[in-house]
C-alpha cells in the first residue's frame, strides 16, 4: 500500500466520511398527530438490548412528537425510493401531511403507535430507552422492541447521505469472515 497524501479539509464537510449508514425514515405519532421525517445520522449502540442512538434536531416537527409519545419507527429505504426521501426531508410535517402528499402507506405497527411505512424494506420499531441526553444533545437512545423486514434481499440497495445534496448507493458486498474474531468490531 502507498500513502495517501492529504492536505487541510474542511470539519464542516466531514459527514462525508463518517456518515456510512442508511438515510431512514423515521415516522411518528401523537396524539392526533403523525408525520415522517428523513434522518441520516443513527448508531447501532448495543445488540442485545438493540440500542440505536440518534439525533433528531429540536427545530424538526417530529422532535415534540417523538419526545412526547417516547417512541417512533424506523424505516429503511431502498434506492427506488430516493426522490421521496430527498423531498421529505425538504418539507416540514407542520403543513404536511407527508403520508398523503408522497403515496406512502401508513401500516400498524405492533408495539408502538407509530406507523410502519409499507413501502419501506425494513421497519424498526423503537421505544425510549434513554432520554438523559435530548435536553443537551437532542440524542435519543431508542431500544428496538420490534423488526419487521423481507427475508430477501439480505443486503438491499440503501441510500447514504454524503452532504451537500449528495447521496450514494450501497454497492457490492465483500466477506472478510475469514478475518473477523466475533467482539473484534
Amino acid at each position: 500500500m502507498k500513502p495517501i497524501r492529504k492536505t487541510d479539509f474542511p470539519v464542516e464537510e466531514i459527514r462525508r466520511f463518517l456518515e456510512p449508514g442508511p438515510v431512514v425514515l423515521v415516522s411518528s405519532a401523537h396524539k392526533a398527530e403523525r408525520n415522517i421525517m428523513t434522518m441520516g445520522w443513527h448508531t447501532v449502540m448495543e445488540f442485545a438490548p438493540a440500542l440505536v442512538g440518534c439525533v433528531i434536531a429540536s427545530g424538526n416537527h417530529s422532535f415534540e412528537l417523538i419526545r412526547r409519545s417516547r417512541q417512533c419507527v424506523i424505516n429503511v429505504p431502498t434506492f427506488d425510493l430516493a426522490p421521496v426521501v430527498a423531498k421529505i426531508g425538504n418539507c416540514s410535517g407542520v403543513d404536511t401531511d407527508k403520508f398523503a402528499a408522497f403515496k406512502l402507506t401508513a401500516a400498524a405497527a405492533s408495539e408502538v403507535k407509530a406507523p410502519l411505512i409499507a413501502e419501506c424494506h425494513a421497519s424498526l420499531e423503537c421505544k425510549l430507552h434513554d432520554g438523559r441526553l435530548i435536553d443537551r444533545y437532542n440524542f435519543f437512545v431508542f431500544e428496538v422492541v420490534k423488526a419487521h423486514a423481507p427475508r430477501a434481499p439480505k443486503y438491499p440497495k440503501t441510500i447514504h447521505y454524503r452532504g451537500d445534496g449528495q447521496f450514494m448507493v450501497s454497492g457490492r458486498s465483500i466477506s472478510l469472515r475469514r478475518y473477523f474474531r466475533p467482539g473484534m468490531l
